[in-house]
């Protein structure tokens, strides 16, 4: 896994090195952390309907 995870950084980084300009900068960081935010947002929302179940009971 964590082989992986270096070869997707080096990735993102020769991305940034050869970024036309800073608009697709900014697209390739979004793209490298939009996974990311949606699963915490997903934990987050089940995490809150698991509690909230819990408390109706």
């Amino acid at each position: 896994m964590k082989l992986i995870l270096f070869l997707q950084q080096s990735n993102i980084d020769q991305k940034l090195k050869n970024a036309p300009d800073g608009g697709y900068a900014i697209g390739v960081w979004i793209g490298y952390l939009l996974p990311f935010v949606l699963f915490a947002g997903l934990a987050y929302w089940m995490y809150f309907k698991a509690k909230k179940r819990n408390e109706n009971e």
